[in-house]
Order: structure tokens, then C-alpha cells, then sequence
């Protein structure tokens, strides 16, 4: 796959018009204005060029834009102009499906407005714009067929009405996406369709049939690509612009040759780097990658018809091998706890190494005995898979990863699957080798970059130190549409005042949602705490005429916030991901209520790892680290309240620390309006004033 220019190296990039169009189309009374209507901005003209004049230049950029700016049009106009002058690639990476859907289905048909309203922008009308999902989401039609061909050796007879059931979507969907296909399909039957595979490739598939081959036709000559972080790390990983054409000492481009790189919901990048920068590997993956192979109790799999009896019992003594090693370190090291540091080599035996060596051996044999074509490519890439499975528990065992901290977990529904994880403890190196030193312009955006109105701390953890900083704030009178309360008689969270600390919570909780007439979005830290409250109080928001929902039951944060949306009053009980990128406007979204001041666990090994090496270079864990981090997140909670000009709404604080410790006055600064009342149980009923 190649950008827009496969020239790169030889012809000079045309000269970019991004920062003289930005001044015409974002100046007050501009073409915006003019053209479409919109109201005139202060903050994102600033951002608009700003962001322009970064990318003529090819420099990096931090721009934190509170809510309201109106940032996405700010990087996106100039961006589209920048790609299209230049024949270069813009990738806009977000964190949540719900920015990713706004951009596609609002953002971009308001900028193609834009440029079809103007004829001195009619040249950029027809940019081309796709979004890039991972192989295995799209469906193979060459996969499709070969599975309907090989039924019987693939498949049992419930598996094959399921794939039935995909070849009949298959008929009449647009897209091909695994999304878009209800129910979701199994995922044993996905596997064997899906286009992540090499079977899946220009060579064995029609391009104008295959769903992967089509998107992927649309990706090599879009002007603009839309991803999700997780992808843009895995796909940094798999090589970035160099496994796409970028090649020798001037190869510029973070995915693509001459690509360049837009951040949004920025703040999340660390943890999401952090993530996928690392090793994970778990018994429910290394089990679903064995039974594709050979499952010996369908008798299905790939090895039925191209393997024979060695090599189905390999698989078999592999998938004995597995179950073996997985029950040991959930019966030893993780008996007493769900989530444990591995700090020394050599916590379990290298038992699975043996048998998937074996096999991996005996598939490269069976590849070698067959000419080119899909069977062998299937087989190779097999072996392939294989190869990582090992190379991954080799690392683990050893600990091998310089700078990397290492972890086991259970987890799923039954806490049955074991995973082995480890993460680089500081992320800065990679991202500063991976992202900003890939000589291309690269934007970090976000609501909430800064502490105390600084972005510096932001920019050292992402390695971004010499990038250019800028803040613009929210253009909406939070003074007067936004009340803040505290309340100030909850008990301090403690072991020993456990008991009344939650009891405070769940009166507090009573108390806000039936004196607030539109929708309540509860924001915990804790699973265990959200249930206990939800237990109590459930049955009585339903009696009340208050629609109830919590994060964790059968509908996802989008289908969550949807209804929300819908419902007008509805109460909705949310942690971890609910703090951030939930967007409700209007009174179906009246009241924040945070529970707790959002400090990450300290036991968890990524952070006792980090705080060790803070530690160890001379800093202050809980300054450097745990504040920061809790800071930004209660910023992104208290953003889910105040959406547009017209919305108005309280936010109250059920952590007395706020007031009782001196970090505290910093969470309150960082409201923008920082003004709280104090409540009590007893002052309460006369002190807290909604708006009706």
C-alpha cells in the first residue's frame, strides 16, 4: 500500500495553501460565516491556523481546545487543504466510535459543504475520505467461499448454519463489516472468514468483490483516513510508513510515505500507546488459534484437510499443553488475586514450548509439499502465528523486555481466562521515535491537556518535548449554566469508614437524582461500589418513573449514551471509560455526580511500576503521576455536562477531599466555572438549586 505520491523522494511537495485559506474561512465575517452560517468563533480561528501553520511547516503541535471551540473543523479544513496541495496523506486518529462516527457522518459533509460554497474552494470539493478498520472486522468473500467449500472439514453442523447465516449478509451488505452484521457473528466462524488473513490479499481475492480489498482500494488513494488509537499503535507496530513504501534515509511518514498525523482525544494516547506497546497474549487466544487449526472435538479444523493424524494430534497435545500451563499460574500465581506483577524470570515452566515448536515445525512441512497458491499461504501464515504464540511466552517467562513491566490477570465473565501482559513503563521513547521523529507534522488535540494551564508535563510523558503548545479555552458562560456542590459530610474513603462512606453515597445519590428533572450521569471509580449503590437504589429510580441503566450490562457505551439521549431523565450508572468521550446534550443530561476523585489503583503493576521509576529518578509518584492523572480524568467527567451554548446543568462532588486536603482546591480549578457551595445532609434540601 502507497500514499497519494509515489514520487515521494524525487519530486518537491506543491506548496501548501492551509494557513492563507484558514485565515479567509475562519476570520470573523469569513467564509464560514459567510457561506454557511456559522457563528464566528474567536478560539477556533486561533486553532484553525494555528494548525495550519504547523502543517506548512511540518512541525508538531499540542493544542488543547476546550469544549465548544469547535475543533474538529479547526484540523480538519486546513488539514484537507494541506493533503490535498500536497498530494500527502491525513490521518486523523480518535479514541471513541463516537467521534469517529461524528467526523464521518456531520464533520466531513459540512467541510465538502464548505468547499462546494466558494469557487476558490471548489478545487478541494472532492476530496477523498475512508475509515480504516482492522483486517479482521471486514469479511473475505474469498474466505467465504473457500469455508462454504471446505464445510465438512471446517465446520460442525451448528458452525455451518452460522456461516449460512454470514454468506446471506454477505448478499446485501454494503459494507462487510462484522459491526454491521446482527446478531454478531461467532467467533470461531468470523475467524474463519474474515479478511485477516493472507489468504485475503490482491493476489487471491477480486478486488471489486472482496470487502477488505475495496476498503482497502479506498484507503491507498484517500486524501484523508479516519482511525482509532488502538489500530494506529498496532499498525505503528506491524511497521508503520516503512512497511508501506517509505524507504531510505529521508522515508518520511508515520503510517504512510508522506503522510502526516492528527491526534484527537489526545489525552488518551499515553495509556493507549502504553497498551499496545506491549505483550499480551492470553488461553482463550492461544486455544482459538489451536482449534482453527484442529479442534479434536468437532474433528474440525484447517489440518483435517491439510494436514493428517501427526499433525492433529500435535494440536491436540498443544492444546493439552496449554490448558496445563494456564491452570498452573491461575492455581498459583493467581489464586489470591486477579492481577499480579511477575517480577522474576521463571514463574512457570516453559511447558508449551515444546509441543508449539513441534507443530509449528510439521506446518511449515505440510506448506513446503504444496505449490504456491491460497492452501499455502493459509499454512504459512499458520506457522507464522505459531511462531509469535512462542515468541510471546518465551518473552514473558524471561522477563525479556528491557524496561518493560510484566503481569498476569484473569479475566472474562467466569474469570477463567488467564492473560499475560507487560507494557513499556514509560512511553515517551517509543512515541518520540514513532510518532514525532517521523519527520511529519503531527497535532495532539484535546479538552484537557493541561495542569494548571500548562501543557509541558502532557508533552514530556508523550515525548513530545520540543513540540509547539497552545491553549484556547471554551467559548460557553459556564458562570452563569453551570452550579458545582460538594458535599462536604461523606466520609473520608478509608477501610474503616467503608461501611458509611457508601451508605453517603447512596443517600447523596437519592438526593441529587429525584431533585434534578432531567437525566443523571453517576460517575464512579469503583465496580464494586457502583453495584452496591445500584442494588439499593435501582428498583427505586424505576419506581419513580426514572429509567436506569449501568455500564456493564448488555449495551455498549454508545448504545448507553443513545439512550440517554432518548430518554430525557434517565439515570445511567457509569466507570472507567463513562468519565470521558460520553456526549449528551441538552437536559437529558442535567447532572454530573461524581462519587469519587478519580485516582488510578496504586497496585496495579503498571502503575506500581511507573511510580518505582519515578521514584528511582528523583521524582514525587503522587505529583508526577497520580495527580496528573486524576486531574484530567475528573476534567474529562466534568466535561460530560456542558455540551453547547444552550445547555445548562450541575455537577455535584460526593469526595470530601476536595475540601479536607490541599491537592484539593486543584481539582476545583480545574472546573471551568471553580465556584462550589457546600453541602451537608442537613443544609442540603435548602442549598442545592437545580435549574428547572
Amino acid at each position: 500500500m502507497i500514499g497519494l505520491r509515489d514520487d515521494q523522494a524525487s519530486a518537491p511537495p506543491p506548496p501548501s495553501r492551509a494557513p492563507e485559506l484558514a485565515a479567509k474561512i475562519f476570520t470573523e465575517g469569513g467564509w464560514l460565516h459567510a457561506e454557511l452560517k456559522l457563528e464566528h468563533r474567536p478560539q477556533q480561528e486561533t486553532m484553525a491556523r494555528a494548525i495550519a501553520s504547523a502543517l506548512k511547516a511540518d512541525e508538531s503541535l499540542l493544542f488543547e481546545a476546550g469544549t465548544g471551540v469547535g475543533k474538529s473543523l479547526a484540523y480538519l479544513v486546513p488539514g484537507i487543504i494541506h493533503a490535498v496541495d500536497q498530494q500527502r496523506q491525513l490521518i486523523v486518529s480518535t479514541h471513541t466510535i463516537s467521534l469517529q462516527e461524528q467526523l464521518e457522518t456531520k464533520d466531513l459533509p459540512l467541510v465538502r459543504r464548505l468547499f462546494q460554497s466558494n469557487p476558490a474552494l471548489a478545487g478541494y470539493a472532492d476530496f477523498r475520505a475512508a475509515v480504516l478498520l482492522g483486517k479482521s472486522n471486514y469479511l473475505c468473500t474469498t474466505r467465504l467461499a473457500q469455508a462454504l467449500s471446505d464445510r465438512a472439514s471446517l465446520f460442525a453442523d451448528a458452525d455451518y448454519d452460522e456461516l449460512q447465516r454470514i454468506a446471506g449478509w454477505a448478499e446485501t451488505t454494503d459494507s462487510g463489516l462484522r459491526h454491521d452484521l446482527r446478531p454478531p457473528p461467532r467467533a470461531e466462524v468470523w475467524d474463519a472468514v474474515n479478511a485477516d488473513s493472507s489468504s485475503c490479499s490482491r493476489k487471491h481475492c477480486d478486488c471489486e468483490k472482496c470487502f477488505y480489498q475495496r476498503a482497502r482500494g479506498r484507503i491507498r488513494t484517500a486524501h484523508l483516513i479516519i482511525v482509532n488509537h488502538a489500530l494506529l499503535f498496532a499498525l505503528v507496530n506491524a511497521g508503520g510508513a516503512r512497511a508501506h513504501g517509505a524507504t531510505g534515509p529521508e522515508a518520511r511518514g508515520v503510517l504512510f510515505p508522506g503522510d502526516f498525523l492528527v491526534l484527537d482525544e489526545a489525552h488518551t494516547v499515553p495509556d493507549v500507546a502504553t497498551a499496545n506497546f506491549g505483550l499480551s497474549l492470553s488461553s482463550y487466544g492461544v486455544e482459538r488459534a489451536l482449534k482453527y487449526l484442529y479442534n479434536p472435538r468437532t474433528k474440525r479444523g484447517l489440518l483435517r484437510k491439510l494436514g493428517g493424524p501427526e499433525a492433529q494430534q500435535l494440536v491436540s497435545d498443544a492444546l493439552d499443553a496449554s490448558k496445563h500451563f494456564f491452570d498452573f499460574l491461575s492455581t498459583t500465581l493467581l489464586a489470591a488475586r486477579p492481577v499480579v506483577r511477575v517480577r522474576e524470570a521463571g514463574v512457570a515452566e516453559p511447558t508449551l514450548d515444546g509441543p508449539l515448536g513441534a507443530l509449528q515445525r510439521l506446518v511449515g512441512k505440510l506448506a513446503d509439499k504444496l505449490d504456491e497458491g491460497r492452501a499455502r499461504d493459509e499454512l504459512l501464515e499458520q506457522k507464522t502465528r505459531l511462531k509469535g504464540l512462542q515468541a510471546g511466552l518465551t518473552e514473558w517467562l524471561n522477563l525479556a523486555a528491557e524496561g518493560h513491566v510484566y503481569w498476569a490477570e484473569r479475566g472474562g465473565r467466569k474469570q477463567t481466562i488467564v492473560s499475560l501482559r507487560s507494557a513499556p513503563i514509560d512511553v515517551a521513547p517509543a512515541l518520540r521515535e514513532h510518532l514525532f521523529g517521523c519527520g511529519v507534522s503531527v497535532i495532539c488535540t484535546s479538552a484537557t491537556l493541561a495542569l494548571a494551564g500548562d501543557i509541558a508535563a502532557f508533552a514530556n510523558r508523550l515525548g513530545a518535548d520540543h513540540a509547539r503548545t497552545e491553549i484556547v479555552h471554551s467559548p460557553f458562560d459556564y458562570k452563569r449554566n453551570m452550579r458545582v456542590y460538594i458535599a462536604a459530610d461523606v466520609p473520608l474513603p478509608s477501610p474503616q469508614e467503608a461501611k458509611l462512606s457508601l451508605e453517603a453515597l447512596t443517600d447523596y445519590i437519592r438526593f441529587c437524582v429525584h431533585a434534578v428533572k432531567g437525566g443523571s450521569l453517576v460517575l464512579f471509580t469503583s465496580y464494586t461500589d457502583m453495584r452496591a449503590v445500584a442494588a439499593t437504589l435501582e428498583s427505586e429510580f424505576r419506581t419513580a418513573g426514572r429509567p436506569f441503566m449501568m455500564q456493564g450490562a448488555d449495551l455498549s457505551r454508545t448504545e448507553l449514551a443513545e439512550q440517554m439521549r432518548n430518554l430525557g431523565n434517565a439515570v445511567l450508572f457509569g466507570t472507567d471509560s463513562f468519565w470521558t468521550g460520553v456526549d449528551v446534550p441538552g437536559d437529558a443530561l442535567a447532572q454530573v455526580i461524581i462519587t469519587r476523585l478519580p485516582f488510578d489503583p496504586p497496585t496495579h503493576p503498571i502503575t506500581e511500576a511507573k511510580t518505582e521509576w519515578i521514584r528511582d529518578h528523583g521524582g514525587n509518584p503522587f505529583n508526577d503521576l497520580t495527580l496528573p492523572d486524576a486531574l484530567i480524568k475528573f476534567r474529562q467527567g466534568a466535561g460530560r455536562l456542558i455540551r453547547s451554548q444552550a445547555d445548562r446543568g450541575v455537577i455535584t462532588i460526593l469526595d470530601s477531599r476536595v475540601l479536607a486536603k490541599s491537592y484539593g482546591r486543584l481539582f476545583l480549578q480545574s472546573l471551568p466555572q471553580p465556584e462550589a457551595t457546600r453541602l451537608t445532609r442537613e443544609t442540603r434540601a435548602d442549598l442545592f438549586k437545580p435549574f428547572t
